[in-house]
């Protein structure tokens, strides 16, 4: 059943309702005015290209408006819709989700929009803005997130099957496996003339995590069960059939293109539990290496801690971390990474080290971590000591420009060194060594902390004076 246009909005604003804040749309009303006074109308010109004023050329025919639409203004609906949206994203990337759900209950407007494209697509994307803060929300249940999904089934029919997969994947999160089942039937039985095979399978994968969930369920109960022999072989039957299920459900959705990170780590654990550690490589090794995946950091974690759970030899995990650290430098694994290329005597993965932890500390994410800064505070000595401050030099001097401020300002000296003096130190020295003793860091933590630690800091000193790259 589709709901009428006059009644969509009625139906969302409950959800957003108690979830609002008195306030929190100053900020879109602000930045109307601003906008409104700054921007001009909005143009498009259809034959010209603006790189090459004297040569007209077409554009694609993707690109290319109806004649009706040129130079047509942008309406104050729209310009108040985007800026919305803006807002709503801003609130995401900053876990403001008070403020979010705030937004979401004047976004909803959009739904009433005349414009069928423009409808279509303010239903996708209110269901995936809307599941993302109910996720995160600290007032938010499970009852909230029913409710919505329920709501958002009705109201987007080309969506339909795509939140009842979804809403059996939060159900079985959560540990409900019946209510899980019962979206996977209603699943199974929609039909709509855009259902396609892929969409099949996709239902297919679904059943198999459910099947992989009851398999946990009777896998957690049976030591419980051992004692009674008979109930113990009814139990492991029930078991090896709910596994037969989950493996051939799970194992043809991970064979198509495509991201499949709760599928791949279910099906790790069941070849694991019944000790085909061939196929779980192989599996991984695919998944993580095979073209037709799409780049997948995680890929390469699950790897890693496969082949770490199993002993492998050392190049092997080094291998799998070297190519995770090219595709994310901040992962949390680096520090792991950093510890595996410590091997005396061998240059090389000192040098290695010496750039995945300068890279590390690019993010401000890690900017206060004790760990990071003491590793690179021994990786430095041991280059030193090696003869090759060349390496530091040439990782610094991309740095030179931003760091300081970055990292080393004398209000964050006087922080760090109240908050967490442990790092403290070890970017002090850092910094006196990169910036010379007379930097405002090294001085700020030398006089603020020289009572208390009088004679690490004295020989932190005379460290630097003698190997300081400050020119």
């Amino acid at each position: 059943m589709r709901l009428h246009p006059k009644n969509r909005a009625c139906v969302i604003s409950h959800t957003w309702g108690r979830y609002s804040q008195s306030g929190v749309m100053d900020d879109l009303y602000e930045e109307l005015l601003a906008t409104a006074e700054q921007e001009a109308p909005e143009r498009y010109d259809q034959q010209t290209s603006i790189l090459q004023p004297g040569f007209p050329l077409p554009l694609p025919p993707k690109l290319q408006l109806p004649h009706s639409r040129r130079g047509r203004k942008e309406s104050g609906f729209h310009k108040t819709e985007r800026i919305c949206l803006r807002q709503i994203h801003k609130a995401l990337f900053q876990h403001q989700w008070h403020k979010a759900s705030a937004l979401m209950t004047n976004y909803f407007q959009n739904i009433e929009d005349k414009s069928y494209r423009r409808q279509r697509s303010s239903y996708e994307r209110f269901w995936r803005l809307g599941t993302e803060i109910l996720r995160h929300h600290p007032r938010s249940k499970i009852d909230d997130f029913n409710s919505f999904l329920d709501r958002m089934k009705n109201i987007g029919v080309k969506n339909y099957l795509k939140i009842c997969l979804e809403h059996s994947f939060h159900l079985l999160s959560n540990g409900m496996l019946e209510d899980a089942n019962r979206q996977l039937s209603l699943a199974e039985s929609w039909r709509c003339r855009d259902t396609c095979a892929t969409q099949q399978q996709m239902i297919q994968g679904y059943r198999g995590l459910l099947d992989y969930y009851t398999w946990v369920q009777k896998s957690d109960a049976l030591p419980e069960t051992e004692k009674y022999d008979y109930t113990a072989a009814t139990a492991k039957q029930d078991m090896q059939s709910y596994f037969r299920q989950a493996s051939v459900n799970l194992s043809a959705i991970i064979k198509q293109p495509g991201v499949w990170d709760p599928f791949v780590l279910s099906y790790v654990n069941l070849l694991e539990f019944y000790d085909d550690h061939d196929a779980a490589l192989h599996m991984l090794n695919d998944y993580a290496y095979d073209n037709k995946f799409p780049p997948n950091p995680n890929a390469h974690v699950y790897l890693y801690q496969f082949l770490k759970r199993h002993q492998a030899p050392w190049r092997k995990l080094v291998k799998v971390l070297r190519i995770l650290q090219l595709l994310v430098p901040s992962h949390e694994l680096m520090l792991e990474f950093c510890s595996l290329l410590a091997v005396p005597d061998k240059r090389k993965y000192h040098h290695e080290a010496l750039k995945v932890l300068f890279s590390l500390l690019d993010y401000s994410s890690w900017k206060d971590n004790p760990d990071a800064w003491n590793s690179l505070e021994k990786t430095i000595q041991l280059v030193f000591k090696v003869g090759a401050s060349a390496w530091i030099k040439d990782e610094w001097a991309s740095r030179k420009g931003w760091w300081p401020a970055f990292h080393f300002s004398a209000y964050q000296a006087k922080k760090t060194l109240a908050e967490n003096a442990p790092v403290a130190y070890s970017k002090a020295f850092v910094a006196g060594l990169l910036l010379g003793k007379e930097c405002k860091y090294f001085k700020t933590i030398y006089k603020g902390g020289r009572k208390k630690r009088p004679e690490m800091l004295k020989e932190m000193k005379k460290y630097i004076a003698n190997h300081s790259l400050a020119e």
